[in-house]
């Protein structure tokens, strides 16, 4: 199944009609667009873990089918850096699990300076390992990650974690990004030359990601695709156009 969302919905610039319709309370953005998009991936628990009823909130508002994708606690990710996570992790899947079987997907984003380490990155998937349930995908921002004896760390991992490597169309990661589990997960921060979390992708981008996703499909893949470029609603143009495509 493919869920195509957004990174984020509470974005002030995307209400008077940009996306939300005017008039429209902040407490009913959640409801809108959720008649729009099957998932969104959720930024706020990476700089602070919501509170028990923030998570049912979000669980109450949406429909059953509907898909969340979470972002890992910098605290793990940012602070630790993958070490002796135990702990931290009972916590953070203590309130995300609120959200039952909406919850898809933790993303876990390492820090852009964070260079290679299996022995570490080896010890956290393990940990995981009591956390089956739910996906979990990399978005490495070294490039020392994008190597083959990570990629063949997650490799073997998938066989009893569902976990991937992050697609992520960073400036600096040009290296073609290995299909390392049963799922795909995308990230776009914006089209080249104009920044991050900025631009509209043209068509052309669009179709060529869409063909990807069909293609995906067929083999029997889950796929989840995430627009991060919300400057002047361009992820939502962008995520809508992507629906339309498949």
């Amino acid at each position: 199944m493919a869920f195509v969302g957004t990174s984020g919905f509470v974005y002030k610039h995307w209400a008077d009609g940009v996306f939300y319709p005017k008039k429209l309370p902040q407490r009913e953005w959640l409801e809108f667009y959720a008649t729009h998009f099957n998932t969104v991936e959720l930024n706020v628990a990476f700089y602070r873990l919501p509170s028990e009823d923030v998570f049912k909130s979000w669980y109450r508002r949406t429909p059953g089918d509907f898909s969340f994708a979470l972002k890992g606690s910098r605290f793990i990710t940012h602070i630790k850096r993958l070490k002796d996570c135990d702990e931290s992790l009972k916590l953070y899947f203590k309130r995300a699990r609120l959200l039952r079987e909406k919850l898809s997907i933790v993303l876990w984003q390492l820090p852009p300076r964070f260079k290679k380490d299996i022995p570490r990155l080896r010890n956290f998937v393990r940990a995981l390992k009591g956390y089956r349930s739910v996906r979990h995908a990399f978005e490495f921002r070294d490039v020392t990650w994008f190597d083959a004896e990570v990629f063949e760390l997650l490799h073997e991992a998938d066989k009893t974690l569902d976990v991937a490597v992050c697609m992520a169309d960073w400036p600096s990661h040009v290296v073609k990004i290995p299909e390392t589990a049963s799922f795909i997960y995308l990230r776009r921060h914006g089209p080249e030359g104009d920044g991050l979390y900025t631009g509209c992708y043209p068509k052309g981008e669009l179709q060529k990601d869409a063909r990807k996703i069909k293609k995906w499909l067929s083999e029997g893949k889950d796929v989840y695709i995430y627009f991060n470029n919300d400057a002047n609603g361009w992820a939502v143009k962008n995520a809508l156009d992507v629906r339309k495509l498949l």
